[in-house]
Parts: structure tokens; sequence; C-alpha cells
């Protein structure tokens, strides 16, 4: 099954951090124009385990309807969304916070199926996702209105 794994170093601290993720319409503003991502969940969205997110996105113009669910929630340390429904066989999005000299890592690892596959996620899927978390580390610093200490990665297996 294929992976994706982020690390980002943010000079604020942890109960900040992951107040800004807790808010899940923050990941609007931390996704890619070109996703044209919407969050339909009317705010404010309880986050608790069984919390459940609407979203609507394009995946390579095509409109798409996606359904999380919040199957873990640890404050201020972890959460995991779960898709219930959308572009994917399987999504599972954990997020995990940390505290470090000056500041906050914040590291996403995503197990992912796509339909098509192996061949697919190569083709397509692992180009678009890359440069949709790429994007994701730059804003969540812009966001913090803060500077990359190293460079930024997405490592995809």
């Amino acid at each position: 099954m294929p992976h994706l794994q982020t690390s980002l170093f943010v000079p604020r601290p942890l109960p900040e951090v992951f107040a800004f993720f807790a808010d899940a319409h923050n990941l609007q503003r931390i996704t890619p124009p070109w996703v044209d991502f919407r969050i339909e969940t009317p705010a404010p969205i309880a986050m608790h385990v069984g919390a459940l997110i609407d979203y609507r996105l394009k995946v390579r113009g095509v409109p798409v309807r996606w359904r999380t669910e919040i199957t873990d929630w640890q404050p201020p340390h972890r959460f995991v969304d779960t898709q219930l429904r959308g572009p994917y066989w399987r999504w599972v999005h954990t997020h995990r916070f940390r505290e470090a000299p000056g500041g906050t890592v914040v590291d996403d690892d995503v197990d992912y199926a796509v339909p098509g596959g192996r061949l697919v996620n190569r083709l397509l899927v692992q180009r678009d996702l890359r440069a949709i978390f790429l994007h994701r580390q730059r804003a969540i610093l812009d966001a913090f209105d803060a500077a990359a200490i190293a460079p930024l990665t997405v490592t995809l297996d």
C-alpha cells in the first residue's frame, strides 16, 4: 500500500500549532487553489472521535465529494482522519505533533490506495500528492509567519 510521510518544524508552541490543526476550516487555507477545496460542513466543527467532515474538491478538474471521519483524537499530540467517501479506495491520515526545542514538529503519515493501483499511483497520484503536501508545508509556515529551517520534503513509497 502506498505511504506518504512529511515532517515540518514550526517555531511555535505545541498548543498553538495543535489549535491551528484542530480548526478543520484551516484545511481549506493550506490546500492549493488548483484543488478547489471547499469544506461543506458548517463551522464550527467540533473535533472528536466520530466527527464527520464533508468537502468538495477537484481531482484533475473532476469534481469530487469527500467525507472523512475523525477516528482518533488525542489533543494536543495526535489525530487521525479516515476517508469514508472520496477519490481513494483507502485514505488514513495520521497527524502527529511533538514538542521540540523552540517549537513543534508536525508529522503527517498517510496510508492510501487508489483506483487503478500502482500504475495510476506512480503516473498521476504521487505527483499530485507531492505538490499538495509541499504547498501545505509552505502554507503552514506562512500561517505562522515562519520560515523553513530545513528543505521541505514529502516522501512517497
